[in-house]
């Protein structure tokens, strides 16, 4: 919906620009200060209403009630490996989005001096299993979300390698690519929110 409302809100900018134009009066045989004037003004003119050319764009982030909705209809940790995105050459994938801002984040880091790994990224739900039987539920003093509620199930969230330095990184970085620290016992623990 922002990218519409963008397109809508420049398309408006374009044509009142357009609209402060004078139109071209006859073009006369030889060249006249006139004319020259008003090729002077639909040149600056046509140049403020051109966008400088953008980076490479990212997908936007859509959610629908906190889970993104190109994925939603597959079901928390059902998605198929091929409806993610790899982070990299890291081995791990999220959803489009998540992955393009933690490829960002690992390229900032790294350009900081800071090294940052990733642990674990996308959760099946038979892996959501696996970590409630090995680490225990969140809610009964155990480290891991009821299967089927987590967002690593979504492919938001990512467990990262931190050491202090990395950490105090995150968490005076991570926000400004969309990522939270959302989870109190677990510091390695970041949630994409776009």
């Amino acid at each position: 919906m922002d990218g519409i409302t963008a397109i809508t809100q420049r398309m408006a900018a374009i044509q009142a620009t357009v609209a402060t134009l004078a139109p071209p009066a006859p073009r006369p045989a030889a060249p006249s200060a006139s004319g020259a004037a008003f090729g002077a003004v639909l040149e600056q003119a046509v140049a403020r209403s051109t966008p400088a050319p953008a980076a490479a764009a990212k997908p936007a982030a859509v959610f629908v009630d906190g889970v993104p909705a190109d994925l939603a209809a597959y079901g928390n940790g059902r998605i198929p490996g091929d409806a993610l995105e790899p982070v990299g050459s890291t081995g791990h994938k999220l959803w489009a989005p998540a992955a393009g801002a933690l490829e960002d984040v690992l390229a900032a880091a790294a350009r900081d001096g800071v090294t940052i790994g990733i642990t674990d990224s996308y959760r099946s739900y038979d892996a959501q299993v696996d970590v409630a039987e090995r680490k225990g539920l969140y809610s009964q003093g155990g480290l891991a979300a009821k299967p089927g509620t987590s967002p690593h199930g979504w492919g938001l969230a990512v467990d990262l390698k931190l050491d202090a330095t990395a950490q105090a990184w995150m968490r005076a970085n991570g926000g400004r690519f969309g990522f939270v620290e959302d989870t109190p016992r677990e510091p390695w623990h970041w949630v994409y929110r776009g």
